[in-house]
């Protein structure tokens, strides 16, 4: 068991857990129990095509580098966890020099990504991460809520992890006002699918792709998202300074500052056919979290 990846994380590694060791040097952790989401992006985000699609198509342009770099500042020399890293979109858009760098993420493929990016890879379940509390000064989660199980407990594990000063960061989880659509505006978001897939939109190009891509997303449909409440809920108790801000994908740093843009033609068109106000913070499509843990706060 003296290799690289685990010689680095065992004092991060709750000595309650039981780990395992690939060929590719990834630390796998057992996943009591398998649901339909797990394994859908155990599935897509492991398929080699499906995952350099996602990796060249998402997160990758400047606005969100601009918005992110203003939310986390510099990553050098800080202990970074970036929980459901796929194959490492936020380091290859953000970058910078890390004391260390974990990736989480269910899916052995992905994994493998990240890691030729200079992640240490760990398999684990993000409802059960198998770190002590308390030691790292950035914890991350970009589009990672929405295809978890239950958005509750994936934060309240991320948080636990947060040192004190340390922030949380979560992003691009569909604001559940934003994509509730009904009647007309509910028969616009059906045809988007037949639409993209049509023109081999990145993520679309196929019925497979398609498919499985939406299974992993079991947060991401009308009637379902995120919302402000949820942070606040579940971050204050826990020692937090809480910031929810809302966003259109079409504006960086001055998120920040409580612009939210303005939302693609398609999303407002669905919306005014559902009776959303397409003008409104609630129609903003993602909330972005950031969450400063206080300074005497610890957790057990």
């Amino acid at each position: 068991m003296a290799t690289s990846s685990y010689s680095v994380l065992k004092p991060y590694i709750a000595a309650d857990f039981r780990v395992d060791l690939d060929k590719q040097d990834i630390l796998n952790f057992p996943i009591p129990t398998s649901s339909p989401a797990i394994k859908a992006n155990s599935y897509y985000f492991g398929h080699p095509e499906w995952a350099k699609n996602y990796f060249l198509h998402c997160h990758r342009d400047e606005v969100f580098k601009s918005c992110w770099q203003a939310a986390t500042g510099t990553w050098d020399q800080k202990i970074v966890v970036d929980i459901g890293c796929g194959p490492g979109n936020l380091y290859a858009t953000l970058g910078g020099k890390p004391q260390l760098l974990i990736g989480v993420d269910v899916s052995d493929g992905a994994l493998s990504m990240a890691q030729r990016l200079g992640y240490i890879p760990v398999k684990a379940d993000a409802h059960q991460l198998p770190f002590i509390s308390n030691f790292a000064d950035l914890v991350l989660l970009n589009a990672t809520l929405h295809h978890c199980d239950y958005m509750d407990i994936v934060l309240e594990e991320a948080a636990r992890l947060v040192r004190p000063g340390g922030i949380l960061i979560t992003d691009h989880d569909p604001q559940l006002t934003a994509w509730n659509f009904q009647g007309l505006g509910l028969w616009l978001w059906n045809l988007r699918y037949w639409l993209y897939r049509l023109i081999k939109r990145g993520g679309h190009t196929s019925a497979a792709e398609q498919t499985w891509g939406l299974a992993s997303e079991v947060h991401h449909r009308p009637g379902d998202g995120v919302t402000p409440e949820l942070y606040y809920k579940i971050l204050e108790p826990l020692g937090f300074s809480v910031k929810v801000y809302p966003h259109n994908h079409t504006v960086g740093a001055e998120v920040l500052q409580g612009n939210y843009g303005e939302s693609d033609k398609k999303y407002r068109l669905a919306q005014l056919w559902s009776g959303i106000n397409p003008n409104s913070p609630q129609a903003a499509l993602s909330l972005m979290c950031v969450a400063t843990r206080d300074a005497l706060t610890q957790t057990t």
